[in-house]
C-alpha cells in the first residue's frame, strides 16, 4: 500500500491484523527494512492486534531522496501516514534509529502516543565525535556501497555468537543491510548526526514504556537501557539474553513474549 503525502514522499508499507484491533506501528532501524519485524508481526496479529510497519524514506521500497533526512522529517513521515490510515492514537515501537524516531514522535506528535516501546535504543544528542563519524559513514556508503559496511557490523549488530550460531538470521541481516540503497542510507545518517537530546521530553512522559535491550549489545548496552529505563516515570525494562543489538531478530519468541505482555497491559 502507498498512501501520498502533502510533501511528495509516498512510504511503502504493510499494515496487516484485524481493522479493529488495537494499533501498533513497528519502526525498523538502519540500515534495515520493514521485514525485519516479520516474527513480531505473526505474533501480534496472532494476538488480534493492527500492525503496521512501514519502510522508512530512503529504505526498503520507498523512495529515496539524497541530501539529509533528519528524524524530524522520519516522525513527520510517519504521522502523515498514521493520519491518511486514520488512526488518531498507536503504540509506537522501534530499533535502534527506529526507537529515536519513535522519540521523536513523542516530540512532536505527542498526542498519537499511546505507549513506547523502545529497543537498543538510546535518547542522548549525538557527541561531536560521534555526528563526525555519521557524516563520514555516510560519504564511505556513497561511495564504496553496502556490502563493506554490512561486513564490518554484522557482528556489532547481532552479538558475534548468533553470527556463527544462527547463519540463517545473520544472512537475512545482512541480504537487509546489502539491499538498501546508499544514498538514502547516508541521507539518514547526516540527519542523525544533528539529531536532538530527548531526555528532557521522556522524563515527562505520561504514557506505558517498554525499554528492552540485548543482554550483549555493544551499540547501546544494557546500562544505557538501564538509564532509560530511570529516565522514564512508567517504564519497565526487559533485558533479552542470548541478544545483540537486534533482539527482536535474534530472540524472537523471548522478545515477542515480553511485548505481548506489555500490550496486554495496557
Amino acid at each position: 500500500m502507498k498512501p501520498q503525502f502533502g510533501n511528495g514522499v509516498t512510504l511503502v508499507f504493510d499494515d496487516l491484523g484485524p481493522r479493529a484491533g488495537a494499533p501498533v506501528i513497528l519502526i525498523h532501524g538502519h540500515p534495515f527494512n520493514r521485514t525485519m519485524w516479520a516474527p513480531q508481526t505473526a505474533a501480534l496479529t496472532a494476538a488480534g492486534y493492527r500492525v503496521i510497519t512501514p519502510d522508512l524514506r530512503g529504505y526498503g521500497d520507498s523512495p529515496v531522496l539524497p541530501g539529509k533526512v533528519l528524524l524530524a522529517d522520519l516522525a513527520d513521515d510517519l504521522a502523515a501516514l498514521l493520519a491518511g490510515l486514520g488512526i488518531e492514537q498507536v503504540v509506537v515501537g522501534g530499533v535502534s534509529m527506529g526507537g529515536q524516531i519513535a522519540m521523536e514522535m513523542r516530540l512532536r506528535h505527542p498526542g498519537l502516543v499511546r505507549a513506547l516501546v523502545l529497543s537498543d535504543t538510546s535518547p542522548a544528542p549525538e557527541t561531536e565525535a560521534g555526528a563526525k563519524l555519521r557524516r563520514e559513514t555516510a560519504e564511505r556508503l556513497v561511495a564504496e556501497g553496502m556490502r563493506p559496511y554490512a561486513e564490518e557490523v554484522i557482528d556489532k549488530m547481532l552479538a558475534p555468537y548468533n553470527v556463527t550460531g544462527m547463519p540463517g538470521a545473520a544472512a537475512r541481516v545482512t541480504a537487509m543491510m546489502c539491499a538498501t540503497d546508499p544514498e538514502g542510507a547516508a541521507a539518514a545518517q547526516r540527519g542523525r548526526a544533528e539529531r536532538p537530546d530527548y531526555r528532557p521530553v521522556l522524563a515527562g512522559a505520561a504514557e506505558p514504556c517498554l525499554v528492552l535491550v540485548g543482554a550483549d549489545d555493544v551499540f547501546t548496552p544494557v546500562a544505557e537501557a538501564e538509564a532509560l529505563h530511570a529516565l522514564l516515570p512508567h517504564s519497565v525494562l526487559a533485558v533479552i539474553e542470548g541478544a545483540g543489538h537486534l533482539p527482536g531478530v535474534e530472540q524472537p519468541e523471548a522478545f515477542n513474549r515480553v511485548l505481548l505482555e506489555f500490550l496486554a497491559g495496557l
